[in-house]
Parts: structure tokens; C-alpha cells; sequence
């Protein structure tokens, strides 16, 4: 298929066309391992799964066949070692062919599987370790010198098996486990609403807690994940993200949705880097891809024009965790070929609102609409649904458009049925489930992304929504990144402060802060130009891609205070 002619093919906008015709179709039995895996590896056993690339450039390609043989020896292994329905197990590794073959044994074994990122420090592994009393780890070369120095704190972990270049440093080594497994145990019987996945928050309004998801939600999933991806799934598809496997947006949103309806991912173990991304993508021949702001941000700056440089496949490209902004949205369009779907989820209901360029017109700065099968809208304080126009927080109801029961739903947070309850407003069975996230929703139902209902400020008496400021500042060339918060300010409440990071090649200096001063000046309204610019080497992030708002503000408030004190 020629580069584009997915998204080119159909301009119509089908949405009210597809809402009306789709209805939920959950089993009561339902399991992520066997519509994954097995279902694959008996009628196809031969197609690839997983493309594995180290950072060295070493390759091998893994089949569904070989997929289900190692899921099954890695199950009857941690069957061997205590590992019963309902146990928690974490597992600390990158984007590799054993993170798949983790997550479909312990499937298979009725556990709860807990991806924690190799990027975890030896304080946030305790706290996740301990909350969750997960009593087995799987640890690879990348993670086992923290998990080794947070182990004495976590006394319920018994078992450590270490993986890859890891072996020897454990309890146990992957390897021998795998070559003396016994007889694979048989799959046990699940039901959709049973656990299957412990996902902790990324903690941007507070301590981390623990999302417990069902194996329905995959189910819920889908519709997102198919429109986003412009129709996928079609017959050469293969996906890659750069986002960690250990998260919703690399587990919920790229490996388990392209394991189910069959199809190639690329695994990458290695630094995220521009060049590399591109070069990833043309080697594997990529069709479809989720890509953070971030890294289009720093993609778009480092290679204005890719498709002078690189023979590249892309067919659709979802975007989320922040706004990406119409800079970013145009160069997609035009250099790239592909205009991107915004999307927009949370790990407790993911997938739910976004965009579809080849079902419904994108539109440049929108987060989308509800996707099919979510009834999705913008609510007050109380409630109740917000006129269009009228700022809110976005909520997703328990039932859709047609009362069926949306099965994207978290069961809760771990061990926090007060975290739970203040999810939702209304009736459990007829309730809203808040995102705290805050939007606009106009007349033809898009929605339009104003921040984290904390990021969101008033300065002088205006409401300042930090996205679009963010966004104006990257227009510029010397800006790779930006950071919009209030300043405490006695007189006005609060000023416009820009954190940025400049792009490779621009130094710092007063007269480029004016220079982008007057930037935003010229293009938003005169009271959301940053009355302060400080120039940073790096923005604080979750590990998820997100920019930490949240610690940029504490770092003005602490200023303020030692000031005034």
C-alpha cells in the first residue's frame, strides 16, 4: 500500500455512523494469553510476534509458536516456585521477547502481572514491591541493581529470577528454569472481570496507587486502538512504539492489542533517540506507530525532513500523554505523511477519547472524540454534564450510548477503596468515573485539552490552561521543549512562568527570553505570555513521557516562601 493512502482513502466522517452500530461482545470466560497467544501460535504458528533489536543492532525475530512454547515452560516454572492464582508478580524489564512470554504465562497462571519500569529507582520498587506484596520478581540486566538494593527493605519478596545478562544474581536464572520446566499446567479458567494486570499510577497528583485491571479491558481497548491506527489491523502491519512495556501506553496501547489480532511488533531494547526511532522504523518497515509529544517534538527537531532521508512505511501514528499541538500535528501532515491521532486514557479507563483520520476528520490541537462504544463527557463539580464550551472535567460513564456495561474499567485501586469511591460520582452501577483531567467539548462533541485539573491556574484573574502556551513556545525554533506554571505572585495571585529547554545549537540569554516573550505575545491573548522564562537543561518526566507539571510548581511555591520568610 502506497505511504498514506490508509488515511487517504476515506475522508467521510463515518462517527455517528459507527457509535450507532457498535455494541460490546464480552464473554463471560475470557482470558489476554489465549486470544493473544495460543489462539496464534495453533493456527499460525510460524508468523512472527516479536521482532527483537538490542541497541548493539543485534536481531531476532520470535513466532507465536515460540511465543506460546516459552509462556508455557516459564508457567509450569513459576507454578514450581509457589506462583498460585491472584499472586502478584513484578516484572522489571524492557522491551524484549521475555516481557511477552512474562506476561502471557502468568496469564495463563491466573496471576496479576506487575510491569514496573526498568527506570525505577530502588525507593520506588520498595513502595510498589511492599503495596502490592508481590512475592516474585523477574528482573533483567537493566533493573537488578536497584532490585537487589530495594530487596532488604521487601520482606514478602521470596523469589528473585534474573533474566538475560542478569543470571547468576538471582535465586533463580530464567534459563534453567526454562530447560527443567515440567509439563505446562493448563490454562486456568478466567473470567473477564478476574485481575490480570497491577499498573501503578504515574503519580502526577500524588503517591503512586495501584490500578488493578481486569482481562476485559483489552476488550475495551480495541475500538480505541483500532480507529487510532487508522483501521488496523491490515495484512504487512507492524507496530513499534518507543514506550516502555512496564506502562498502559506500551502494554495496554502497543504489545497486547498487536498480539491479539495477530500481527508483528518491534521490540527495542535501547535508548530512545530521533535518528534511531527513524532507523528503527524503515529497517522493520513499520506501518503503525504510537508516538509520545516528546519524542515527535524531538523527532520533528532533530529531522525536519524525514522522507528526504528515510524510506519509511507509516500508515497512522496515535500520539498521547500530552497535548501535542498544532507545530507538531502540521509537521506530521506534511513531512511525514500521516496526520496523527490524539488519543487520550488513563491506566484506570484507557482508551477512550481520540481521533480516527481515516473514519473522522482530525482536527489540529483536539483531543478527539469518545471512541465507540464509550459515552464519554466534560462534568462540573456535582456532576452534571457541561454545557458545550463550558470547561469541566472529562468523565466516562459506567454504561454507553446503548446501557450495555463499558468493560474498559478498572476494578479499582489496590488496597484503596477510598482512592476508589472518589474515582466516581453518582450510583456505582450508573455513575462517572472523573479523569481529573480538564476540557472543553464543542458542538461537534471533539474535545479540547486545557491540563490536569491542578495544572490548570488563574492569573489575574484568568484561567490559564498551560498546553497551549507550551505548544505556542515550541513553534520556535530555539525551544525543543516547554513547561507552562503559575508563579506565586502577591499582587496578581499568580504570574506566567515558562520552564524551556533549548534546542541543540541556542544558548541562553536575555535577549532570546524577550525574543519569545514577544512570540507568545503576537499569537495568545497579551495575558498568557510568560511574564518569566528560566531555561533548564531538562524538564522533570514520569517515566511515561509526561512532563511533572506538578514539581515545577512546588519549586515556585518553595521559592516564594523562602523569598517571603
Amino acid at each position: 500500500m502506497a505511504r498514506g493512502a490508509a488515511v487517504a482513502e476515506d475522508r467521510v466522517d463515518r462517527y455517528d455512523e459507527l457509535h450507532a452500530g457498535f455494541r460490546w461482545q464480552v464473554p463471560g470466560r475470557f482470558n489476554i494469553a489465549e486470544v493473544c497467544c495460543t489462539r496464534w501460535a495453533r493456527t499460525s504458528p510460524e508468523r512472527i510476534a516479536i521482532r527483537y533489536q538490542r541497541e548493539d543492532g543485534s536481531r531476532r525475530d520470535y513466532s507465536y509458536a515460540e511465543l506460546d512454547r516459552a509462556a508455557d515452560r516459564l508457567a509450569a516454572a513459576l507454578q514450581g516456585l509457589g506462583v498460585a492464582r491472584g499472586d502478584r508478580v513484578a516484572i522489571v524489564m524492557p522491551q524484549r521477547f521475555e516481557t511477552a512470554v512474562a506476561h502471557i504465562a502468568l496469564y495463563r497462571l491466573g496471576a496479576v502481572a506487575m510491569p514496573l519500569s526498568m527506570l525505577f529507582g530502588p525507593d520506588a520498587l520498595e513502595y510498589r514491591i511492599n503495596d502490592s506484596g508481590a512475592r516474585l520478581a523477574l528482573v533483567d540486566e537493566t533493573g537488578i541493581a536497584n532490585v537487589l538494593e530495594a530487596r532488604p527493605l521487601c520482606p514478602q519478596l521470596a523469589t528473585l529470577v534474573a533474566v538475560g545478562g542478569a543470571e547468576g544474581r538471582g535465586d533463580a536464572d530464567w534459563s534453567a528454569l526454562l530447560e527443567g520446566a515440567g509439563a505446562a499446567p493448563a490454562p486456568v479458567d478466567t473470567s473477564a472481570d478476574d485481575a490480570c494486570v497491577l499498573i501503578y499510577t504515574s503519580g502526577t497528583t500524588g503517591p503512586p496507587k495501584g490500578a488493578l485491571v481486569p482481562h476485559r479491558a483489552l476488550i475495551g481497548n480495541l475500538p480505541g486502538f483500532v480507529c487510532s491506527q487508522n483501521w488496523f489491523p491490515q495484512d504487512d502491519a507492524v507496530f513499534w512504539s518507543p514506550a516502555d512495556w512496564a506502562w498502559t501506553g506500551g502494554l495496554m496501547d502497543a504489545l497486547l492489542p498487536t498480539l491479539y489480532f495477530g500481527r508483528e511488533i518491534v521490540a527495542y531494547q535501547g535508548r530512545f533517540a530521533p535518528e534511531t526511532a527513524f532507523a528503527l522504523m524503515e529497517t522493520h518497515r513499520v506501518t503503525h506507530s504510537f508516538l509520545f509529544p516528546t519524542a515527535l517534538k524531538a523527532m520533528m527537531k532533530a529531522v525536519p525532513e524525514p522522507r528526504g532521508r528515510f524510506d519509511l512505511k507509516l500508515r497512522a501514528i496515535m500520539s498521547a500523554g500530552e497535548a501535542v499541538g498544532d507545530a507538531v500535528f502540521a509537521w506530521c501532515r506534511d513531512r511525514l505523511g500521516v496526520v496523527p491521532n490524539e488519543m487520550f486514557g488513563q491506566t484506570e479507563i484507557n482508551y477512550i477519547v481520540g481521533n480516527c483520520d481515516a473514519r473522522w476528520p482530525a482536527r489540529a490541537g483536539s483531543m478527539g472524540r469518545p471512541y465507540p462504544g464509550h459515552r464519554v463527557a466534560v462534568i462540573d463539580d456535582d456532576g452534571r454534564e457541561c454545557a458545550r464550551g463550558t470547561p469541566g472535567d472529562v468523565a466516562l460513564h459506567r454504561r454507553d450510548r446503548h446501557g450495555d456495561r463499558d468493560p474498559v474499567f478498572f476494578l479499582g485501586y489496590w488496597q484503596r477503596d477510598d482512592a476508589t469511591a472518589a474515582k466516581f460520582t453518582g450510583d456505582p452501577d450508573d455513575s462517572w468515573c472523573r479523569t481529573g483531567d480538564t476540557a472543553v467539548m464543542d458542538e461537534a462533541g471533539y474535545l479540547w485539552y486545557q491540563g490536569r485539573s491542578d495544572d490548570v491556574f488563574k492569573a489575574a484573574g484568568y484561567r490559564i490552561g498551560p498546553s497551549e502556551i507550551e505548544n505556542c513556545l515550541v513553534k520556535h525554533a530555539a525551544v525543543a521543549n516547554a513547561a507552562v506554571v503559575p508563579k506565586p505572585d502577591a499582587e496578581r495571585g499568580a504570574l506566567v512562568k515558562a520552564y524551556v529547554v533549548l534546542a541543540a545549537g541556542y544558548l541562553a540569554s536575555r535577549e532570546l527570553e524577550h525574543e519569545l516573550q514577544a512570540h507568545v505575545r503576537g499569537k495568545l491573548a497579551p495575558y498568557e505570555y510568560p511574564k518569566e522564562i528560566e531555561f533548564i537543561e531538562a524538564l522533570p518526566m514520569t517515566t511515561t513521557g509526561k512532563v511533572q507539571r506538578r514539581v515545577l510548581r512546588l519549586r515556585e511555591e518553595e521559592r516564594a516562601r523562602a523569598k517571603a520568610g
